[in-house]
This record gives C-alpha cells, structure tokens and sequence, in this order.
C-alpha cells in the first residue's frame, strides 16, 4: 500500500532544472574510461542488477547469491565513483530522496517500484543502508550497483551504519560472515570511507543523515574532508552523520544517544538564513508516518524502512522534489502485523544505539 502527499517546501527560492540528459551510449562510454583509467578489472554492473532485481515479487528473505568477485567488483568500483565525486555532493531536482533502509532489501524494491527505477528517476539516499536488517548485502550491493551505473543520476551518502565501528557491532558484519568472510566486510568499509557525506539540492535543499553541527559555520569546511577516512568520534563529520533536532530545546544540548548534540528550532532558522537556504532535510531517527517536520518545517526527517525492525509500526516515506522545489511524500505504509515479515528482535524500544568512546 503506498499513498502520496503534497506541500511545498521553504519558499521553493531555486529555479530547479533537470539533471543534464544522457544517452545509454555516452554513460556507457564514460564508465568504460573511468573502469580503464581506474586499472579495475571490468565488472557486469548490467548482470548484476538483473540478478539482485531477480527476486522483485518473490517471498521477502528470499536472498540473491551474488559471488564474492562480483561484490568486491562493486566495492572497488564505486569507491572509485565516490572519490571522483565531491564529498558535498551538489544536486538538481527533479530528484527523489530516501530515508534509512537498514538492511530491508524488499522495502528498497517497494520505494523504487513506486518512483521508478533507475534511470527513470533521479535518486538521493541519506545513509544507514546496513545493519538491522536481514538482508543489508543485497540492499547495499543494489545501491552500489546503480551508483557504478547512473554515476550523474543516482546518489547515495554515508550514514552513521556506514562505518565499521558501528556495523561490526550491529549485524552487517555478521551477515558478511556468515554469508561470505570478513576480508569482504573490510571491503565494503574500504568502500563506505569514501562516500559522500551531505548534497545540495539546486542551492536550496541541504542533505545530510544526522544533522548540523556546532563547528559548521561555512560549507567549506565539508569539502576540506579528505577521503579515506573514519568517522571520529567527535567534530563536524561526526555531527553530520549523528545529531538531531530537539523542539524542547533552544540551541545546542546533549544527545541521549551519547554521541554528537541535539540542536533546536532557533538553530535551523539560524543556519537556513546564514545560508539563504529553504529546508534541511535528513534521517537518522524513526518517525510514524515515514517524515516529520521540525522548526516550522524548516526541516524535515525521512525514514524509508516501515515496520523497522520487525518491532515498529511506522510507515516509511520517499520525498519527491520536483523542478520548483516542490516537495511531495511518497508513503510506504506499515503491514498489518499478521502479514508481517518479522525480524529477531525483542522488546519495543528503537533499538539502542552504540555509544561511541
């Protein structure tokens, strides 16, 4: 069941265009050059898609068995789109922005099947791939897959799961085990110390997983990270991928998750005026309908993994940006608990998350 809802974001100040058109023949060619200057042994991004697109219609769980050297094909072949990419990513709508997907392959399907798959639409997604869910290899793989693919019409950045520290405690290590062996869990965090950690859309919209930081004062400073790297433990980068907003608040408090700060409503007034912007717009937290606004919409949180977990009864939503700014939510709707796909968990809080020391 999906449904869809409108409203118009900020004052929708950006003029908006298409993203630049491309035939099938030159991003072929392009990807041809960048596989070629890379030294990378050639991968088939084409028969992987198709093999990870295998299972669209079948039971949810059922796994797709890529080999071991094609995963690593898209690791090390992504990880090189990432770093000939900035590390603030800046966009043009029309453009479709996902939430957190945790693993939960068959709801990434649902939300492409409802905006259309690549390329018939443009994507940004906002981190947390892995982790949590059961099946964190085919949602990754997937992401990966059409980024190598659509390098300049797909768009995925770098949540706070995307770091080893974090997965190799909350299930994606695991899976990588059990599934394969660590040295590809190494692979992929190779891979994630690459990517992206926050977009611009059309010099309106900014996109990060977590939130804004006390140290941001100009986005010069995201674009002076230099990749690889880790996600410390405390400073900007880290802010990005793990603050939230608090409407008890007014300025900057501490996070309850033991990590990064809170901010209130006066602080995302504050940073949109400083930057003549309409919207923050991230993810990171668990919201009922799939997004919440915040700060007299001002910002905004996605979330893309309805029933999270197993153990929630969220909906999950898409935003859809069209080329004047206005911003309208896709909804994925909860399944009725007797339908449910369940995972291994207990209890019903959110899942903690790890504090970091």
């Amino acid at each position: 069941m999906a449904s869809q809802r409108d409203c118009v974001c900020g004052g929708g100040g950006g003029t908006g265009a298409d993203c630049p058109a491309q035939t099938e023949e030159g991003k072929a060619e392009k990807q041809q050059k960048t596989m070629a200057s890379s030294g990378l042994e050639p991968i088939d991004v084409d028969s992987i898609i198709e093999k990870l697109l295998s299972v669209r219609g079948a039971r949810p769980g059922k796994q797709v068995n890529l080999t071991e050297t094609e995963i690593r094909g898209l690791c090390l072949h992504a990880r090189e789109v990432f770093l000939a990419q900035p590390i603030l990513v800046e966009l043009e709508a029309p453009i479709k922005i996902c939430g957190d997907i945790h693993g939960q392959y068959y709801d990434l399907l649902r939300l492409f099947e409802y905006g259309g798959f690549p390329p018939d639409a443009n994507y940004l997604f906002l981190g947390d791939y892995v982790d949590r869910g059961k099946q964190s290899l085919e949602t990754i793989c997937l992401l990966l897959a059409y980024k190598i693919k659509y390098p300049e019409n797909f768009f995925i950045l770098r949540g706070n799961h995307e770091c080893a520290s974090i997965n190799r405690i909350y299930g994606f290590y695991d899976e990588c085990k059990r599934r394969y062996n660590i040295k590809l869990w190494k692979t992929f965090t190779d891979c994630f110390n690459c990517l992206p950690v926050a977009a611009i859309v059309d010099e309106k919209i900014f996109c990060m997983h977590g939130g804004l930081s006390p140290e941001l004062s100009q986005m010069e400073q995201i674009k002076r990270f230099v990749r690889p790297t880790d996600v410390p433990d405390t400073g900007l980068l880290c802010d990005l991928l793990w603050s939230d907003p608090d409407k008890d608040i007014m300025g900057w408090g501490e996070n309850d998750r033991g990590v990064s700060f809170t901010f209130g409503p006066d602080i995302v007034s504050q940073f949109l005026k400083r930057h003549d912007l309409d919207l923050i717009c991230r993810a990171h937290q668990v919201v009922e309908d799939g997004y919440e606004f915040f700060a007299k919409r001002q910002l905004v949180t996605l979330f893309s993994a309805p029933n999270y977990c197993g153990e929630f009864d969220n909906a999950g939503a898409m935003m859809s940006v069209d080329e004047t700014l206005m911003c309208s939510f896709q909804i994925l709707k909860p399944a009725e608990k007797k339908q449910r796909y369940a995972y291994n968990g207990l209890g019903t809080q959110r899942p903690a998350t790890p504090p970091r020391k």
